[in-house]
């Protein structure tokens, strides 16, 4: 079981335009869980706006300010003036796994490699602003066996606490299949202890996952 810690992931999509000397900047943040789900989201970019100039995207695809996951791509632009600025943004921005894609429509008038790298860190700078964001939380799968005559109280205990309920069991005993987060698994232990007067069984279940 790995534990790390909480923090703030993109909650939906989030879009801001801005015309820089001519230019048109459609930065759109989103969602990121891992590499796959980042390309996945580029490529849905590039369907949405399929005449545009240039599809230059980052992702931070773990907890912010990790480089495990990272990608970035100037989709053309000269080296390091897109996808490196937007990156950067990203990696201290405080928020974990994120994508963003700023699709340009070339106005005319060149910025220059300051210029571009100034616009989209600033396009992704001003995305972040008023980005909607939830927690993430790492939940261990856990099995609870309990007689029938504590299911009442382990169910109250789940909608106490920040736990889900994924399946139930009844058979001989009943088996409470939850998601609980991990920071908190020795205290759900312990509830459930007390809660069935020391006869509920806790296991942690070994995902592959």
């Amino acid at each position: 079981m790995t534990v790390s810690g909480r923090y703030p992931i993109p909650s939906r999509r989030q879009r801001v335009e801005q015309v820089i000397q001519r230019s048109r900047f459609v930065t759109t943040l989103a969602h990121a869980p891992d590499s796959d789900a980042a390309h996945a989201f580029v490529q849905t970019l590039r369907d949405e706006f399929p005449d545009a100039t240039h599809h230059c995207w980052a992702f931070v695809a773990g907890s912010p300010g990790s480089t495990s996951h990272i990608g970035m791509s100037d989709d053309g632009e000269p080296h390091g003036t897109a996808g490196r600025p937007m990156l950067t943004a990203l990696l201290h921005s405080g928020v974990g796994e994120v994508v963003a894609v700023c699709t340009r429509y070339y106005g005319g008038t060149k910025l220059g490699t300051g210029g571009l790298s100034r616009a989209y860190a600033g396009s992704v700078v001003l995305a972040l602003k008023d980005l909607p964001t939830e927690e993430r939380v790492d939940r261990c799968a856990v099995t609870v066996t309990v007689g029938y005559s504590d299911v009442d109280g382990v169910q109250r205990l789940v909608s106490e606490h920040s736990w889900v309920l994924a399946d139930e069991d009844f058979g001989t005993n009943v088996r409470l299949h939850l998601l609980i987060p991990a920071d908190e698994l020795e205290e759900a232990r312990r509830h459930i202890v007390d809660r069935t007067r020391g006869s509920g069984v806790v296991e942690v279940e070994n995902r592959s996952d």
